[in-house]
């Protein structure tokens, strides 16, 4: 396993090509395990609340000082990691099994609960859109952090776009058992999380792309200004990306460069400064290379 993808470090060239040659040698779906796949199945009716396009939000202030933006979440339930985890120094804890906490964990040993939860606050971020409906909103805190770092990326001469935000339960239902009936559960597996573990549910995640067009959903992505620039500066808005290079035995997914996940600015700046990479590491839970 490599333990070399600290904060502000980007894979080399040789290992991307020789990853970009992994995917065509007939593995590339392990790199969109947790995204959109470009060919995802029609969505199926479902049982689950539906959910229509809120309002745009109020853009925040375009000052380059990151904004606290944790303050609508709830911080009633102590966390779940040992005393000994990196997040139990910060001052302030939050649970990490409450769907409605920044720091929840969801991977493929930790389910959301109840499975077909709804963000009660979805909003439309005031961010250069990709996609329109429920894939273009996010939890009102998750779209006020993106609001302030889409704002300071274009200062900086860099675009992104939302590319996907949430998806509901019966959404992740309908892409996933498509996987199931073209390729069979153990790829399926490999290639979209199983209904109720997806960060794309809890609305505190979301994908980019680049103002550009080029790279989406591909390894190559990597390499495109957006996705240089969050990975660089993501943690002063409360962001991490949430599947890193190499640490597929840890987090369950391949290298995700464009899926980012808010923790709040606190985590994700303390985890930047100690140079840990996945958010099991720094919560003190254990890895989820694969469904129990």
């Amino acid at each position: 396993m490599c333990h070399n993808c600290v904060a502000g470090l980007g894979p080399s060239a040789a290992s991307r090509r020789s990853f970009a040659r992994f995917l065509a040698a007939g593995a590339g779906l392990t790199v969109l395990a947790a995204c959109t796949p470009p060919e995802a199945p029609a969505v199926a009716p479902s049982s689950s609340p539906s959910v229509s396009a809120s309002p745009a939000v109020t853009s925040v202030s375009a000052s380059p000082s990151p904004v606290p933006v944790e303050s609508s979440t709830a911080a009633v339930e102590p966390p779940a990691p040992s005393p000994a985890s990196p997040s139990a120094a910060l001052p302030r804890q939050f649970s990490l099994t409450d769907p409605a906490s920044p720091w929840l964990v969801v991977n493929k040993h930790r389910p959301l609960v109840p499975a077909d939860y709804v963000p009660a606050d979805l909003v439309q971020p005031n961010v250069q859109l990709a996609v329109s409906g429920e894939a273009a909103l996010l939890n009102s805190t998750t779209a006020a952090a993106a609001e302030a770092m889409f704002a300071a990326a274009a200062r900086d001469g860099v675009v992104m776009t939302l590319a996907s935000g949430y998806r509901s339960y019966g959404t992740q239902v309908a892409t996933y058992n498509g996987y199931v009936a073209a390729r069979g559960q153990a790829d399926a597996d490999t290639a979209s999380a199983r209904p109720g573990y997806s960060e794309h549910q809890t609305g505190w995640a979301f994908d980019i792309g680049d103002g550009g067009g080029g790279c989406g959903f591909q390894p190559c992505f990597a390499d495109q200004p957006a996705a240089v620039w969050a990975k660089a500066n993501g943690h002063r808005f409360g962001f991490v990306v949430r599947y890193p290079w190499m640490f597929h035995p840890i987090t369950g997914y391949y290298y995700e460069p464009w899926h980012l996940r808010f923790i709040g600015v606190e985590a994700a700046t303390d985890m930047a400064a100690r140079g840990i990479s996945t958010v099991e590491e720094y919560f003190g839970v254990e890895a989820a290379p694969g469904y129990p």
